[in-house]
């Protein structure tokens, strides 16, 4: 019994221990794995950090937290004890030892005073000895003086336990440097070297305010009298530093950090230059290129760089391989490195995007706002770079130096370099962020101002020329910022860099003022031609200030054409040898050459939309007439009996073919022979979908694809322009062509159906562009008669087509019905005449009311029976014009001349006789959209492209463009319509 109630107290017991396994691994496994968060800082003196568990452990006894915070060390009067590997002990020094040797491991009783944490400490020209020569801890301490004389000129070392040689500076006389010695900088001077009267401020020209630099005040003397007296290396380094950080500037102070560098080159004159480089004297950096007048031209634009530079084919070479000996503010040497984003480029982005920077031909611009606390931070001291041209040569590598315009840089209070060249002073030295120079007390307070390149650009300037791709020395142009710390966390600076090409443009500008002046010489000579081809047709002898004005806009609109012509040409050019090139032998217009090229665009447009307004308004002011041919018929069986007779009523003639040809008349206004729709669409699919307008970006290659990673630089306003305006152009002579070639014959000519129409309806047009000049369309029909029924209509045109009656032309035998027609005054004059009730709106006051005919009034009615006489008189009386019934009155009809056709004016004047002149072209359309094509294409290219450039967006452009074709079109159509009702006298509500 006892032994199963055992056996069965071990199985529960098992079961207990089970299920308590289990909780405690859910238990580790399902637990949130939360710590505190220790930092060094937390841990009192009694505690360390450690890094291996992240928290604050508490120190052994006698020990105490070190000045890392990352381990233990013995209070002061405990000595070091090694107890095994890991740990260390602490143990008192016994009484009569109570200090603690350097290393911490012994006890030694002192022969002076303690340090504050129980070292031994002997005076300032002692070193302290505590061990024998054989390592052996001594009873007590020795304070051993060096000799400061010959021979030994020793001085205590940094650490301040053995004697070593004083600086080379004090050893002809002693290691103390005495009166009237000079000491600075840890080295002696001697008397008279140079003055101490140095001025230790830093100009910050933009604020207008100089600072004491205490940067300046502790190494400014130092530095000058080392290189001075001693050639120091470093020495001469610093101070040219100093120098650069002054923005190189000169000025009447000679005690200044550059008027000290220039005492000193100037003094290095008889000795010999460096690298054969006179500007580069021995021991010295060469922060100059000298003082010359015209300098900067002659290193600029003299000699080319002995490499080439190509876009494609076996010779391509496109990298700019650019390399930079780097100094610290000390003067020492660091290194030499590749030009790259690591350093001059400020702003962050991409390895692939700032390598873009150094692609010949690519504009690159690259712009970003930086916080002043993360610019300190990361640049603590400034670094300066010295930069070069790598120039290949394998082994031999050789290296050009690039020259440097300072726009801060003063001369005398002057901003040279802000001036034209032949003022420039050239330098060498840059570096991008001085943090240090601002510093005004001490060199750990904050910076009172700080200098920043706020603009780094490199510019290549093409040799003229050149078919090798030829450049001169690239220019490095600084300019920097003085910016004022207030709240140095939330400032920022604005920072660009920048690489240019550019060309002497002065020869492309040459060209381009000489097609003006002479394109501009013939449209003066082709805008006489049309004034006086206007004063002919007005038949006015006399010139006034009408003449004169319409000359104005006559020219506005050939120089319009002018200007539009070589810009497209010009456009045209650069895109197509700039990006077809192999060897580089042109570069884009800088932005800022692109000026008045964008000047002669929009006085292109300007002038273009003064002639489109112009020739909008003689369209809807022109005079028009339709002439009805159709004469009254007998009704048939109706007869009227009087005095015994009987005779038939003559049936009235129908107005409604004159309402319907008025009706086509007004549709046909504004067609063109360009969908505005397809014109957009098309114009927008080649350029955003295809990508055409990547050939537009400041770079040369011809590519219509870019990878998203991949830099993308600006767009140049020639090529954008030029591709613009090319597209739009070829889009829509593509749909002229397709439109008269094909559209035309095939589907519908709504202008010969017009003439048709005139024809089949018994009517004729007559437009009057000018007082005496206009179109007649011939529309008489062959059949007499056009108000008649399906039957007779149809066999009417069965005749016509089997050629069983006559032909439709004006004379005879002929079938030419559009006429350019010259009328005599007398006979304008009669037409006048017969209007100008019409035009004082004497004979229907009450015409133009929209309401139903029930409520008119008598009024009303009146003048629509005035309206009916005028209607018939006019008819009357151009029917009779056509039939020659006036001999006074009569006309001829003859071709024009080919000379005539050209120049658009007609030599013979119709004084006697009108002149119809025979027009197959149905020249009439000039008098419609459809005849102002070109016009209408010019005017809409050169405004798809203004708003183009000035808005960057291809998409905004159309839409807008769209919208200005839709508010022409009304206006056309509104004032068009208008035109046509009081003209023809046709009631407007019958036009739909």
């Amino acid at each position: 019994m006892a032994t199963g109630t055992l056996l069965f107290a071990a199985r529960r017991l098992k079961v207990h221990l089970l299920i308590f396994l289990l909780f405690y691994i859910d238990f580790l496994f399902c637990q949130q794995f939360i710590i505190p968060y220790k930092a060094p800082s937390d841990c009192t003196v009694e505690e360390y950090f450690d890094i291996s568990s992240l928290s604050c452990v508490k120190c052994g006894p006698n020990q105490r937290q070190s000045t890392t915070g990352l381990s233990c060390t013995c209070k002061t009067g405990y000595r070091t004890l090694i107890t095994d590997k890991v740990f260390i002990t602490c143990q008192q020094c016994p009484t009569g030892k109570s200090a603690v040797t350097k290393d911490g491991f012994g006890c030694i009783r002192c022969p002076g005073s303690l340090t504050d944490d129980g070292k031994c400490q002997c005076q300032k020209e002692n070193v302290l000895v505590e061990r024998d020569i054989s390592g052996n801890l001594l009873e007590e301490a020795r304070c051993e003086t060096c000799n400061g004389n010959t021979p030994a000129f020793s001085v205590p070392n940094s650490s301040g336990d053995r004697c070593e040689q004083c600086q080379a500076s004090f050893i002809n006389t002693s290691c103390s440097c005495k009166p009237p010695n000079v000491l600075a900088g840890g080295l002696c001077f001697p008397q008279g070297s140079l003055s101490t009267n140095v001025n230790p401020s830093v100009n910050y020209a933009q604020l207008k305010f100089s600072v004491q630099s205490a940067w300046f005040v502790q190494n400014l003397y130092s530095s000058s009298a080392a290189c001075l007296v001693f050639s120091n290396l470093t020495a001469c380094q610093a101070l040219g530093n100093m120098c650069v950080m002054n923005m190189h500037s000169f000025s009447s102070v000679s005690s200044d950090a550059c008027g000290l560098f220039n005492t000193i080159f100037r003094s290095r004159a008889a000795l010999s230059s460096t690298q054969d480089i006179s500007y580069w004297r021995a021991n010295l950096p060469w922060l100059y290129y000298g003082d010359e007048p015209g300098l900067a031209s002659r290193v600029l634009q003299t000699d080319p760089v002995p490499i080439g530079f190509s876009f494609r084919g076996k010779n391509k070479n496109t990298n700019i391989k650019l390399i930079a000996a780097v100094y610290n503010v000390r003067g020492e040497f660091l290194r030499w490195e590749p030009v790259g984003g690591r350093n001059l480029q400020l702003c962050p982005d991409t390895t692939t995007k700032q390598a873009a920077a150094f692609s010949f031909g690519t504009a690159y611009r690259q712009t970003c706002d930086l916080s002043v606390k993360e610019l300190l931070d990361k640049h603590p001291e400034p670094l300066f770079f010295d930069v070069f041209m790598e120039l290949g040569g394998g082994e031999n590598r050789k290296i050009l130096p690039l020259p440097t315009l300072v726009y801060n840089q003063q001369h005398n209070g002057r901003f040279i370099n802000q001036e034209s060249m032949k003022n420039w002073y050239l330098t060498r030295r840059m570096f991008l962020v001085d943090g240090l120079s601002g510093r005004e007390k001490s060199l750990s307070a904050h910076p009172k101002v700080i200098r920043v390149a706020s603009s780094v650009k490199i510019r290549f300037q093409l040799v003229p020329r050149t078919l090798e791709g030829q450049v001169y020395p690239p220019l490095l142009i600084m300019m920097y910022r003085d910016l004022p710390i207030t709240d140095i966390s939330s400032q920022t600076v604005s920072t660009e860099f920048a690489v240019e090409y550019e060309m002497d443009q002065n020869e492309a500008r040459m060209k381009t003022n000489t097609a003006l002046g002479v394109m501009g010489g013939v449209a003066v000579l082709y805008s006489l031609l049309k004034t006086v081809s206007w004063k002919r047709r007005i038949a006015s002898p006399l010139i006034d200030v009408e003449t004169l004005m319409k000359f104005l806009l006559f020219y506005a609109g050939d120089l319009a054409n002018v200007f539009f012509t070589v810009t497209v040409g010009t456009g045209l050019y650069w895109l197509i040898f700039y990006k077809a090139q192999q060897s580089v032998s042109v570069l884009l217009p800088l932005p800022g050459q692109e000026e008045q090229f964008v000047t002669y665009i929009g006085c292109a447009f300007a002038l273009k939309a003064v002639q489109l307004l112009h020739k909008l308004i003689l369209q809807v002011s022109v005079d028009i007439f339709l002439v009805d041919w159709e004469r009254p018929r007998s009704k048939g069986g109706r007869t009227v009996h009087a005095s015994g007779e009987s005779k038939r009523d003559p049936a009235p003639v129908s107005i409604w073919r004159t309402y319907f040809v008025a009706n086509e008349w007004n549709e046909i206004q504004t067609i063109r022979k360009i969908n505005p729709t397809f014109q957009i669409m098309g114009v927008l699919f080649i350029i955003e979908v295809l990508g055409f307008s990547n050939l537009a970006l400041r770079d040369p290659w011809p590519t219509l694809e870019r990878f998203p990673d991949a830099y993308t630089p600006t767009y140049s306003l020639i090529l954008r322009y030029g591709l613009a305006a090319t597209v739009w152009l070829c889009i829509g002579l593509l749909q002229v062509i397709f439109f008269t070639v094909f559209y035309e014959h095939f589907v519908e000519d709504k202008i010969r159906q017009f003439v048709d129409l005139c024809c089949i309806s018994n009517i004729s047009v007559l437009l009057l562009s000018h007082r005496c000049f206009g179109y007649y369309i011939h529309g008489r029909s062959v059949h007499g008669h056009a108000d008649t029924n399906m039957e007779e209509m149809n066999n009417n045109l069965r005749r016509e087509t089997e050629s069983l009656c006559g032909q439709r032309g004006l004379l005879p035998n002929t079938d030419t019905q559009t006429f350019q027609v010259s009328l005599t005054n007398r006979l304008r004059s009669q037409y006048d005449r017969i209007r100008e009730p019409i035009s004082r709106g004497l004979l229907f006051p009450g015409l133009h009311r929209n309401g139903p005919s029930r409520l008119m009034d008598a009024s009303s009615a009146s003048g629509f029976e005035a309206q009916a006489r005028a209607y018939n008189t006019m008819n009357y009386f151009l029917g009779s014009v056509i039939d020659h019934a006036y001999s006074d009155m009569d006309y001829i009809v003859k071709d024009k001349l080919m000379l005539e056709r050209v120049i658009g004016m007609e030599f013979l004047e119709p004084s006697e006789k009108s002149i119809f002149y025979n027009d197959e072209a149905h020249s009439f359309s000039d008098v419609l959209y459809y005849g102002n094509e070109s016009t209408l294409l010019i005017f809409d290219t050169l405004f798809f492209c203004v708003v183009d450039l000035g808005s960057q967006s291809f998409v905004l452009a159309a839409v807008l463009t769209y919208l200005q074709q839709m508010i022409l079109r009304l206006f056309r159509n509104t004032f068009g319509r208008k035109n046509l009702v009081s003209k023809t006298m046709v009631d407007e509500r019958f036009l739909i």
